[in-house]
């Protein structure tokens, strides 16, 4: 049964795609919802007086806070603004990422550093701002946004993001046994590839090495446009984004305990699905074994 208590909400990374699809869906299911999302007075002012447009026309809680995740001074402030302005923090989503497409020996390690900081690290910024609230409170969710590629199809020339999108998911499940006994929900989603509906194709980054790029050419012509045409080919032409979202929105709803540990949201089925549901099963008979079987639920 869901949940009808509003709670107070921050999204990371929702000046678009998926983050700006998110709030709004929070928003219209009753809850206080801060879009976190960098330059929202510079080149992001659009997405925030869209924000505002939004809530005014269906009146919702929907609030835009400056959040640049790649800096721990960025997030503890608008953190720090939220809970002075509602009184507490309920859940957290880890939504913010960045896709770069092309061969992996082109990226500079710079390159690569970032695509891990944008992915990786910026959740732990968010977390040391925000889980010392939960923890005092004994209550919270944290929601990670993940991706099928950690454990399913992987075509090539994605190497970067793949890499730091399995590094995520691997703190989410870690963070998800040590967040438990304080009474903190953890639920990974697990969205496969939407080539349409969202900035992530038409946003990629590309390696800085041209020479390197256009060495692989030689012998892999017209991959990088190869990769995107086939995996809109597998896409079914009705998959819908906004699908992920709804999806948070329903496990925000969920009394605590009754989150599922991981929702799929992939139209493409690329096989993630069943691979990780091996992998959780494992995990969870490990901590049996090992007498941590309290570690699988929120206290």
């Amino acid at each position: 049964m869901a949940e009808s208590i509003t709670k107070n909400i921050v999204v990371t990374g929702a000046s678009s795609g998926f983050g700006a699809l998110t709030v709004r869906a929070l928003a219209d299911a009753g809850h206080t919802v801060y879009a976190g999302m960098r330059e929202a007075a510079g080149r992001n002012a659009p997405a925030v007086a869209a924000l505002a447009d939004y809530a005014k026309e269906h009146g919702v809680d929907l609030r835009a806070v400056e959040m640049d995740v790649g800096d721990q001074s960025s997030v503890d402030a608008a953190v720090e603004h939220i809970v002075a302005e509602a009184g507490r923090l309920d859940v957290v989503v880890h939504n913010a990422g960045h896709m770069v497409l092309g061969p992996a020996e082109a990226f500079t390690p710079e390159q690569l550093a970032a695509v891990y900081d944008v992915n990786v690290l910026s959740t732990q910024r968010v977390n040391r701002a925000a889980l010392p609230h939960l923890r005092a409170q004994g209550d919270g969710l944290v929601v990670w946004v993940g991706s099928s590629s950690s454990r399913g199809g992987t075509p090539p020339y994605l190497a970067p993001y793949f890499a730091a999108k399995a590094a995520e998911d691997a703190l989410a499940v870690s963070y998800a046994a040590e967040l438990a006994r304080f009474g903190i929900d953890t639920t990974i989603v697990v969205p496969g590839a939407f080539t349409s509906g969202t900035n992530h194709f038409a946003h990629a980054g590309h390696p800085q090495s041209a020479e390197t790029v256009a060495a692989y050419e030689e012998r892999y012509a017209g991959l990088l446009d190869q990769v995107s045409e086939r995996l809109a080919r597998l896409t079914p032409p009705d998959a819908d984004p906004a699908e992920v979202a709804r999806q948070i929105a329903q496990v925000v709803d969920l009394p605590k305990g009754e989150r599922p540990f991981r929702v799929h949201v992939d139209p493409a089925h690329d096989g993630a699905e069943e691979v990780f549901d091996h992998g959780d099963r494992i995990r969870a008979d490990f901590y049996r074994r090992i007498g941590l079987e309290d570690l699988l639920r929120p206290a």
